[in-house]
């Protein structure tokens, strides 16, 4: 019998979805009271009292278990497919990937969305994606900076615990988030009544959803990469509860998207290139996790003129800087066009909450903290508080700089997009590993670059011929 790899890692995505969702509806106490007067004008009372579990809630209940079913289903379609079947075997199993990923996705980011209405903007979402985001737009409307107010008179003020409300007096992401979010907000205020920030991230997870098909081609490595995205264990509660790194890979896959290689044996037209580094650009203009990507990103634009040399004869260096430019001059304008205006309104303002918090410098910087090496600076007692500031800048230099050699060294020789994905997300490991926070959530984020690093097909088209003869010019010249 065919073993399909794609049903293994689905069953154990969906399971593990659930139990990680199971488990953090302990932490929203106030669901058993709210999911009933939520749906009560429509649930009958009776069935809500019989559904009701000390775990989770109905409407939860009701997600999960049509989820397994169209698991069930999954399961049987596979075991009972034949190789003349295939093409509407895989139409079904994209199909029933989708549908889990709605309900488990969508309906309960829904559900948590809705109950926000009824208990208030300080429940069921996260503190700087959602709740501050959501400041940040209105900011932005009413003409105020977002670098220089302050959130202490906004629901901001009252979420977590005291002794780490540093980010009242500061906002650490870039202005594309806020931006690109203005527009929803009045549409969504306009029609609902009210709005949410994940409105925003559930619209581009589903663009990126509907990316992964067409990035992907081999139909196994498509149902892999679409359900480790769609069901990423860590990464879903990204969205669930409102934290921005959905919003960059977005705006990262469409750029991949842009820029892939078509499977028709030619180039990428040049009009793609710039498009592709336009909305990169945006990326990087929304997080600086994106900006890790930059040197992988650069090199992959010169794929087909590099050759597999790690520095080009000097001959080549004009050339190599007219096709770059000529491909990517889109991504510095577009950064400058987003984060500039911002930049020179108040550039201390800008640098103190972007930059300074984050390494915990000056009187509210963020504090250690998440899952990396930096609890070793606890543990050893290097500091005296949580809140004092470290130089991991340091340690994260002398490893991530050669470390960044290393990996373009080694793109060079296989510079394709799967290379450039693998290594954006090892330098970015590493270098969060050693810094002051390695958060639960880049590591989901990564988890989604490593799927589309693993089952992106590199076919060979004109592209890798054109640069394989390149090569063997170079090597001429040398």
């Amino acid at each position: 019998m065919k073993k399909s790899r794609d049903v293994l890692i689905l069953f154990l995505l969906v399971i593990a979805r659930v139990r990680i969702d199971t488990l953090a509806d302990g932490a929203l106490p106030f669901r058993h009271e709210d999911v009933p007067q939520l749906v009560g004008g429509w649930w009958p009372a009776w069935s809500l009292q019989l559904l009701s579990h000390p775990e989770t809630d109905p409407v939860s209940m009701m997600l999960i278990v049509t989820s397994f079913g169209l698991l069930g289903l999954y399961l049987i379609i596979d075991i009972l497919s034949r190789d003349r079947w295939a093409k509407w075997v895989h139409y079904g199993k994209l199909g029933l990937i989708f549908g889990i990923i709605g309900l488990l996705v969508f309906g309960k980011t829904l559900l948590l969305v809705n109950l926000r209405q009824l208990r208030g903007p300080l429940s069921y979402a996260h503190d700087g994606g959602v709740i501050q985001t959501e400041v940040t737009v209105r900011y932005f409307l009413d003409g105020l900076n977002p670098y220089v107010e302050d959130y202490v008179d906004t629901p901001m003020a009252e979420w977590g615990y005291e002794e780490y409300r540093t980010a009242l007096y500061h906002y650490p992401y870039l202005p594309w988030t806020f931006v690109f979010s203005a527009p929803i907000y009045l549409i969504s205020q306009g029609w609902l009544g009210w709005f949410d920030e994940r409105l925003v991230y559930l619209l581009l997870f589903a663009l990126t959803l509907l990316l992964v098909p067409l990035l992907i081609r081999g139909p196994e490595s498509r149902l892999i990469a679409l359900a480790v995205i769609g069901l990423n264990p860590i990464g879903i509660i990204s969205i669930i509860f409102g934290e921005n790194d959905p919003f960059v890979f977005a705006w990262i896959m469409l750029a991949l998207w842009l820029i892939h290689p078509p499977p028709e044996k030619r180039p990428v037209p040049k009009q793609r290139w710039l498009w592709g580094s336009a909305v990169y650009g945006l990326a990087c203009a929304s997080k600086p996790t994106a900006w890790f990507l930059a040197p992988f990103w650069l090199l992959y634009m010169l794929r087909d003129v590099w050759g597999d040399r790690f520095i080009p004869p000097p001959s080549r260096w004009r050339q190599l800087g007219t096709v770059l430019w000529q491909r990517a001059w889109s991504l510095p304008l577009v950064v400058l066009l987003v984060i500039g205006p911002w930049l020179v309104w108040s550039p201390a303002a800008m640098y103190d909450d972007v930059w300074r918090w984050s390494s915990g410098q000056g009187e509210s910087g963020y504090q250690i903290w998440g899952w990396g090496a930096s609890n070793y600076v606890l543990a050893l007692g290097w500091v005296s508080d949580r809140f004092d500031y470290w130089p991991f800048i340091i340690p994260g230099a002398i490893i991530a700089l050669p470390l960044l050699v290393l990996l373009l060294w080694r793109q060079t020789h296989e510079n394709t997009m799967a290379m450039m994905l693998y290594g954006y997300v090892v330098l970015l490991f590493v270098f969060f590993y050693v810094s002051r926070f390695m958060q639960p959530n880049y590591l989901g984020y990564m988890v989604s670059f490593l799927a589309l690093a693993f089952t992106l097909d590199e076919e060979r088209n004109k592209n890798d011929v054109e640069r394989e003869g390149s090569s063997a010019r170079f090597r001429t010249a040398g």
